[in-house]
């Protein structure tokens, strides 16, 4: 088996009852990556987590760490360490001693821990924090106890159930950066639980989308988001503008509206009933390029957002498009479109894609 692979489910399955929390689920994720499971709630990837983890046993399938298959092994004897929303931290014990909790249980010598303790505490920039109790500590300073007390262990592979999903958004973000500077230092694979687009998007080397307990696409963070494999996935990361219609000879038709050139798409035939997806910010309100896909629709509504402006155009009855625009220094105000205003615009006919 090879040893490169940090984690691989193969043939992984869960039922509850009668029903499948996840079916089928073959996964491998390198030694070293930050690897993301994303789906909207209900979808498996928490699920998925525990199995990886031993709290969740598979119905059917193999769990393999570092190639061994450790799928009959419980918790305490594979070689990870999980972090959980709710951070789990101990309220009467210090910083300090929260962090070192694993390696006293495990036996190691008191110079040890507190090398140890004293290494994680600065690279989750708590050093000064050691007697501190987590009562005392902000949020985002709690969820960096709960890192370094899973870090101290030196895991393999380190599970993080939405760690982040508790923080207010200002702090999220700022914690994404920061988790994955953390990952990068210290080497060790992380598989992160979330539902948030974004924020999988901003840390992952890898994310997988999970749908209904399958899988829906895996793949790089600008594969995922700008070649979507099926409609959920388009829809589901970011906002896209989908629309149905007939393909035929490179164009597809809309059931609603006009004839649309698309991006190349192997393997579809004449006359298959298809979707399209255009992203928002791949749509040009002006400075248009010579072979651009041209249309033109009426302004329904303008949302001023800060840095950007959307404007939703009607395109054809019952045909919106969602068209995003960046406010840059050389944008001014007085040059926004109002509403009920014509107008043309354009994109690429590769922006425009043919969706399973």
């Amino acid at each position: 088996m090879d040893a490169t692979h940090a984690v691989r489910l193969d043939g992984v399955s869960k039922r509850f009852a009668d029903s499948y929390a996840v079916h089928d689920l073959n996964l491998d994720i390198e030694a070293g990556r930050f690897f993301s499971l994303l789906g909207p709630s209900g979808c498996g990837k928490t699920t998925s987590l525990r199995m990886i983890g031993g709290f969740t046993d598979p119905t059917e399938g193999s769990v393999l760490l570092a190639g061994e298959d450790v799928t009959a092994l419980p918790p305490d004897k594979r070689n990870v360490n999980t972090v959980f929303q709710s951070y789990a931290l101990f309220d009467h014990l210090s910083i300090a001693d929260n962090v070192a909790f694993g390696l006293k249980r495990k036996g190691v010598q008191k110079a040890e821990i507190r090398r140890r303790v004293g290494e994680m505490l600065e690279l989750v920039q708590l050093d000064g924090f050691a007697a501190r109790r987590p009562r005392t500590l902000s949020g985002g300073q709690r969820q960096r106890v709960a890192l370094a007390r899973a870090l101290v262990n030196r895991p393999a592979v380190l599970l993080l159930d939405e760690p982040l999903a508790a923080l207010d958004l200002k702090l999220r973000r700022q914690m994404q950066v920061e988790l994955k500077q953390i990952q990068r230092e210290v080497g060790i694979t992380f598989v992160f639980v979330t539902h948030d687009q974004d924020e999988a998007l901003t840390m992952s080397d890898r994310i997988c989308v999970m749908n209904e307990g399958r899988v829906e696409q895996c793949g790089t963070p600008e594969d995922v988001y700008e070649h979507p494999a099926s409609r959920f996935v388009a829809s589901f990361m970011g906002t896209s503008n989908l629309m149905t219609g007939t393909y035929r000879d490179g164009t597809v038709t809309l059931d609603q509206g006009p004839a649309l050139p698309v991006g190349p798409r192997t393997a579809i035939a004449d006359g298959t009933a298809v979707s399209v997806s255009v992203r928002p910010e791949k749509v040009w309100l002006s400075d248009f390029e010579p072979g651009m896909s041209m249309q033109r629709g009426v302004i329904r509504e303008t949302v001023y957002s800060g840095p950007t402006t959307t404007y939703l155009i009607e395109l054809a009855p019952g045909v919106t498009l969602s068209v995003l625009e960046q406010n840059t220094a050389r944008a001014r105000m007085e040059d926004r479109w109002s509403g009920g205003e014509t107008v043309e615009f354009g994109w690429r006919p590769e922006h425009c894609l043919v969706l399973a």
